[in-house]
């Protein structure tokens, strides 16, 4: 058996197990984006028929919660703060320069899976405004010339 045919056989056991629950479907996107790293429409599709729900229904609980992604995240989750505070002293153009270094739009992710640039609202970290937050490490007080030193300390990683 495959790896992901593995995943697959996982993610029917889980549904089989908790079909019969009330309000199944959140803790099964739960298992699917643990199982898979995200939830693709294939993913949605089995989920959908396990459960007995149209796919809209899988498909509108999976967009409208954060915690879901439809596609792989890379490596490196970027995420930069869009809030009032960071907005205002220049997160756009730090996160301008994100998107022309990993030459990606905001939202996607780098075809060798490394990094996934994301604009997020705010981090609580204002009084370091802008700031971005790299897998948990926090970057504050930033400006776009910061941008390619901050990105070369995670491509040296690999």
């Amino acid at each position: 058996m495959s790896e992901m045919e593995s995943k697959y056989a996982e993610l029917r056991q889980m549904i089989e197990a908790h079909k019969d629950w009330p309000g199944a479907l959140m803790p099964v996107l739960q298992g699917a984006q643990e199982i898979f790293g995200c939830v693709p429409e294939d993913v949605q599709k089995i989920i959908a028929e396990g459960l007995g729900v149209t796919l809209a229904d899988v498909y509108g609980v999976a967009t409208f919660y954060a915690q879901f992604s439809l596609q792989p995240k890379g490596e490196y989750v970027i995420s930069v703060c869009l809030g009032t505070a960071c907005y205002v002293k220049g997160s756009q153009s730090v996160l301008d320069k994100l998107c022309e270094e990993l030459q990606i739009p905001v939202g996607s992710t780098t075809p060798d899976g490394r990094f996934t640039l994301q604009a997020t609202r705010c981090l609580g970290a204002c009084g370091l405004a802008p700031v971005m937050t790299i897998n948990g490490d926090v970057y504050g007080r930033l400006t776009p010339d910061q941008v390619p030193g901050i990105l070369a300390k995670y491509r040296a990683e690999a």
